[in-house]
């Protein structure tokens, strides 16, 4: 089946693009967030293509006054990736690897966005993601990583809300593989796998530099991905450090942070320190991820549309709708004659035993 994107010089397989390999869980999303650095604006978004389902789907959630609110869209993707508009959410790529155009046309939800990504340094390749079980692929997946500032507006029932990019900034992602996706799979690979999963993720912005730092590890704490990156801003290359770590005080009755470091030493051997400090958390339910009925990749039917609200202050952390979570963070690096503060996120889903968090059990939670 021919579609638009085969008019492109993108070809990886000697087939058309709406074939993508063979694992009906392929996927390829994009994913944004926005902050100013006291925490006063926070915004995410995502869009994501499931080839093998024919679903697109999107979600927009910004956060004001201690309101979550979300609003998500589904539809058929009738084989064409370059249509990247899901009802009111669109992403258009301006000048790839440099500029994006996120916005939330008119709806009966009241959410509207139109906001500009320019980068503010270059986008880091990741480390791939390959897991395993047995012999079934559960995670193969490649993901670029990119820091920058916003520009636009976005409206909440009517309150406008400005977009600086010398005041609001944040991190985009594109991810693109196999990870479970749609309905989960009737019949895994024998023996059955207990749920376990340990993942943080912490891009991290500061006035003259950036950040990165991720996390998975199996129920022993022994990592299966980890990796660090420093970067300068402009064109300047990132570094990737020659080892990482990361240490979580949890708060007490949950499997989230009130606080967390993360060391790391470059290749020449300069060691670096960031201490984070927890504000509030974004629920990630809200575009998507883990959610029982908007989960990425549901078949909602030709067009769905969907809005709801999270009361921050209310949410009860201990309900699988809310394990995972994007915790914006006050965050202070010390390195070599250098000392900065600056803001971002701890991406954190903790499920089953971790044993240096001392977790044993699928939800235990910190005494």
């Amino acid at each position: 089946m021919l579609t638009k994107a085969d008019d492109f010089p993108v070809h990886q397989l000697p087939e058309p693009i709406a074939t993508s390999g063979t694992d009906r869980n392929f996927y390829d999303r994009y994913f944004f967030n926005g902050y100013t650095m006291d925490g006063r604006v926070f915004f995410a978004a995502a869009l994501g293509v499931y080839p093998h389902l024919n679903v697109m789907d999107a979600a927009f959630s910004v956060i004001d006054n201690g309101v979550q609110h979300n609003l998500r869209a589904s539809r058929l993707l009738r084989s064409e990736r370059m249509d990247t508009k899901v009802g009111p959410i669109s992403i258009e790529v301006i000048e790839p690897l440099k500029k994006l155009r996120l916005r939330v046309d008119d709806n009966a939800h009241g959410i509207k966005a139109d906001l500009l990504f320019d980068a503010r340094a270059n986008a880091v390749e990741e480390p791939r993601f390959t897991y395993r079980h047995g012999p079934r692929t559960v995670m193969d997946y490649t993901r670029l990583t990119q820091n920058g500032g916003y520009e636009g507006f976005v409206s909440v029932n009517g309150k406008r809300i400005d977009i600086a990019p010398d005041s609001v900034t944040g991190t985009r992602d594109r991810s693109w593989g196999v990870r479970p996706i749609g309905l989960a799979d009737p019949q895994p690979a024998a023996p059955p796998r207990p749920p376990q999963f340990y993942w943080l993720w912490a891009p991290l912005n500061f006035s003259d530099r950036f950040m990165l730092y991720h996390n998975n590890a199996e129920g022993s704490g022994i990592p299966w991905n980890t990796a660090s990156v420093m970067g300068a801003l402009g064109d300047a290359e990132p570094v990737h450090m020659a080892r990482c770590g990361s240490e979580i005080v949890y708060k007490s009755a949950t499997r989230h942070a009130k606080s967390a470091v993360i060391e790391t030493v470059t290749p020449d051997g300069a060691a670096w320190r960031a201490e984070l400090t927890p504000r509030f958390n974004f629920y990630m339910s809200g575009i998507g991820y883990m959610h029982p009925e908007w989960g990425h990749g549901h078949y909602k039917g030709e067009n769905a549309l969907g809005y709801d609200t999270y009361e921050l202050a209310t949410v009860n952390e201990n309900d699988p709708r809310f394990w995972h979570v994007q915790a914006f963070c006050t965050a202070r690096l010390f390195g070599p004659e250098t000392e900065r503060t600056g803001a971002g996120v701890l991406e954190q889903l903790v499920i089953g035993p971790h044993a240096p968090s001392g977790f044993k059990e699928l939800m235990d939670t910190a005494p």
